[in-house]
């Protein structure tokens, strides 16, 4: 087709089908989402989950079709840059009035790298930085509802609930009302508040994840802004508010990169993220992007979130904290909370794993739901750094170790494929040297943290502190997803009497098989010093029984889903 048209004419029919791919992938994008609110009234938890993943998979599935409709447009000048420069005009033109342009424009670019496969970025033909200094379109009505002051606390509480509302009632509104009443007005008091709300502001829709509806806010008291989070969740006789969160650091938890993706149904996400931002000021405005469920744009964020950090800082890159991998290394700036992480060209035994192989993991983990302990990987391709921001002996080790992804072209490092996640203490450092309270709570959170990816479906493979980490609140997270696996892989069993004859000998008697697992030796391989294996036993022993692993697959199985709840047992409100 392109031998019969004009530049001009390919540009506009170009910009036109990506534009209506953008489209048509809103379209199912919303749809699905729409679908959180009557699969939490119907406390329908495996469509819920059939959902997160269906939407998962969109994104793909639209861009792998509008890529095939523009080559077939373009022909043979699929990567004339002179089309892509009038079709990247003609596109942000179409875009303009969108409420969702960013978005729109990030689509833009997908389609572009998938043609190209641009080494760095190339502002001629993809939107490195968005076209619009401000909001091209103003917002037609704001994303959060205004409650203004009240006779009694009690019943402004009241009546937002009331206006947030399912076809299951709540068992008890008049009780949930006073119990938050109870928990701000005891808020405002230890901050030095007033005792009144002058006015509350509640973003219009419900945020959705796993068994949970999530209400979000803000409430202002004199000079005083107070986030605001209710839980909502299903109770025996009905709805209940199961917690109500009144902290940055509660909230931040809440929208952390170890959680999945919220389903919440929002027009015009610009609006929504910057909302957020007032009530969670230090997450980056990606993380809440890919909290919301807009990941792709949120790697688009975090891109440039890197490309400004590395403009003002004369820092170099290197090693990251911690035991060197057997199948990534990793290395980040002293200074920046990002690490990346490389998987390199050979593993040491016993890793028989491949490059395919643990790329399968990541992607395992991405379509998954991650209880709030596996944490979220942006997998980018194509990336060029200034070779100054490599010290000698770190660009030395990654050439030797991941040479067949990293290379130096023009005093530029061009690493072909890398993971991008947030930094963590390593679990192995922190225990060492964290005070002795921070240490036992850590160590009590790893055992929780295996319990809760066991809930969902998930074995980490290789417990060893070194691949868990500790996040800037405190909790404990998983990062090394080499041997991370289903349950259902796994054949859990006990050591039968007399395993080991000689006792000086550390090879059994009996056969052992690849997927064999036997928990009963977990212990002796953690790395625990001896006070903190007490502490881990006396909260999570059963860890270290084949029955709890026996059940957990039985759950799996069978279907039967465990609410992970993302606060701490004792910010639930005590419902008789």
């Amino acid at each position: 087709m392109s031998s019969k048209l004009s530049i001009s004419r390919l540009a506009n029919l170009g910009a036109i089908a990506i534009y209506e791919g953008f489209g048509n992938f809103c379209h199912q994008f919303h749809a699905i989402t729409h679908r959180a609110h009557m699969r939490f009234d119907n406390q329908d938890w495996h469509g819920m989950q059939a959902d997160a993943r269906q939407r998962l998979g969109l994104y793909r599935q639209v861009i792998d079709g509008v890529v095939k409709d523009i080559k077939n447009l373009l022909g043979s000048l699929e990567q004339e840059k002179l089309v892509w420069a009038s079709m990247k005009a003609v596109y942000s033109g179409l875009i303009m009035s969108q409420d969702n342009w960013e978005i729109a424009e990030t689509f833009f670019n997908s389609v572009t790298r998938r043609i190209f496969a641009t080494v760095g970025v190339d502002p001629q033909i993809e939107f490195v930085d968005t076209d619009f200094e401000t909001p091209p379109s103003a917002a037609k009505t704001a994303v959060y509802h205004s409650y203004p002051h009240a006779t009694t606390t009690a019943q402004l509480f009241q009546t937002l609930l009331m206006d947030y509302r399912w076809q299951t009632p709540y068992a008890q509104l008049e009780t949930d009302a006073a119990l938050i009443t109870k928990a701000v007005t005891t808020k405002l008091g230890e901050i030095g508040a007033l005792r009144t709300i002058d006015r509350l502001e509640v973003v219009k829709p419900v945020f959705y994840r796993g068994m949970g509806a999530y209400i979000i806010g803000r409430i202002f008291s004199g000079s005083h802004v107070v986030p605001l989070a209710l839980a909502i969740i299903h109770g025996k006789n009905g709805l209940i508010v199961d917690a109500v969160l009144l902290d940055e650091e509660s909230i931040s938890i809440l929208f952390s990169f170890a959680h999945s993706y919220f389903h919440v149904q929002v027009e015009r996400p610009y609006d929504l993220v910057q909302f957020l931002k007032t009530i969670v000021p230090r997450k980056r405005t990606a993380e809440l992007y890919i909290s919301i469920g807009y990941n792709k744009h949120g790697k688009t964020e975090l891109y440039r979130d890197i490309l400004r950090h590395l403009a003002v800082t004369t820092d170099q890159f290197e090693e990251a904290r911690g035991q060197r991998g057997m199948v990534m290394t990793v290395f980040n700036m002293p200074n920046y909370d990002l690490v990346f992480k490389l998987i390199k060209d050979h593993f040491a035994y016993p890793k028989d794993n491949t490059r395919k192989g643990v790329m399968a993991k990541y992607d395992l983990v991405f379509r998954h739901d991650r209880a709030g302990r596996l944490i979220d990987a942006q997998s980018f391709e194509h990336l060029q750094f200034d070779r100054e921001h490599f010290s000698d002996a770190l660009l030395s080790h990654l050439l030797d170790v991941a040479g067949e992804t990293v290379c130096v072209r023009d005093e530029k490092v061009v690493i072909e494929h890398t993971y991008v996640t947030r930094r963590v203490i390593p679990l192995d450092i922190y225990v060492k040297e964290a005070a002795t309270e921070a240490a036992k709570t850590a160590v009590i959170d790893y055992g929780q943290a295996i319990k809760d990816m066991a809930c969902s479906n998930i074995f980490p493979g290789d417990m060893l502190l070194k691949n868990f980490g500790v996040t800037r609140h405190g909790r404990v997270v998983f990062y090394d997803y080499d041997e991370l696996c289903l349950l259902g892989d796994c054949n859990f069993r006990r050591i039968p009497p007399g395993a080991y004859e000689d006792e000086l000998s550390d090879q059994p008697w009996f056969h052992v098989a690849e997927n064999d697992i036997f928990p009963e030796e977990f212990i002796h391989f953690l790395g625990l010093p001896e006070w903190l294996k007490e502490v881990f036993l006396a909260h999570h022993g059963d860890l270290c029984q084949v029955d709890f692993w026996l059940q957990a697959q039985r759950d799996a199985e069978n279907g039967r889903l465990s609410h992970i709840y993302p606060y701490r047992p004792e910010q639930r409100l005590p419902h008789e």
